[in-house]
């Protein structure tokens, strides 16, 4: 110990020719790693070409663009839930009858029914018009709109088959009986054109006041009516 400490005193000036010597092989280590490094990454980028695809930007935009399949495959899955529902929708909205059998299927004084028809707009607004361009957040919302409209339709149909039109009058009940009734003949093929078209304006007069038809309802049921009863101009969107 007393030796290396004697040379130490003796040769103290040789730290600062050494500490060159140092610095210039600390240089050298760390350009050599900087080279390994730069040889790394070009080995990566030749067996992924896929980076370099997508100017300026990194693995996150190749991340993005592999998730886009997926993405696609959601969106498509939650388009056919949509349609599912607006299908059961629409056996109630283009048949007459069906709808006088659950009145309440378009009674806006209904919290239940108001609620399924809020969600049923709120869902066809967020519906993606643009595929590609939708992000996960459109996505997200979608789903959520979709999933809120669906439980929103079982609900309202659940209650409408429990109550019927138990929620009428005994005169408004038989009203609607008459217009059920009405409504079988305006759409018997077997029936004349005189007894159709009388049979569909006294349905009408029968609901009137009790449930209002959608357009896509009566449109349906004039359409199915023999002989014409006028030009009407084709229903809204719901």
């Amino acid at each position: 110990m007393n030796e290396i400490l004697s040379f130490a005193g003796n040769y103290w000036w040789l730290i600062f020719p050494l500490s060159g010597v140092f610095a210039m092989w600390g240089s050298s280590w760390s350009e050599a790693s900087e080279r390994r490094h730069r040889r790394k990454v070009e080995l990566y980028r030749l067996k992924h070409p896929a980076l370099d695809a997508v100017p300026g930007k990194g693995a996150t935009a190749v991340d993005g663009e592999a998730r886009k399949p997926a993405r696609e495959r959601d969106l498509r899955h939650i388009e056919r839930m949509h349609d599912e529902v607006d299908g059961k929708w629409l056996t109630y909205e283009l048949d007459a009858s069906k709808l006088i059998d659950y009145p309440t299927m378009t009674d806006v004084r209904e919290p239940l029914t108001v609620a399924f028809l809020r969600a049923k707009r709120e869902a066809d607004a967020l519906r993606p018009q643009d595929r590609e361009g939708a992000s996960a957040e459109d996505l997200a919302a979608y789903r959520s709109a979709v999933t809120t409209y669906d439980v929103a339709f079982q609900v309202a149909e659940t209650e409408a088959r429990r109550v019927r039109a138990g929620g009428f009058t005994p005169e408004e009940r038989r009203r609607l009986a008459t217009a059920r009734t009405l409504v079988t003949v305006a759409v018997d093929e077997a029936a004349t054109e005189a007894e159709r078209q009388t049979a569909y304006r006294r349905a009408r007069r029968e609901l009137d006041g009790l449930i209002v038809l959608p357009d896509a309802t009566v449109a349906a049921l004039e359409k199915t009516v023999a002989g014409a009863l006028g030009s009407r101009p084709e229903p809204t969107a719901s």
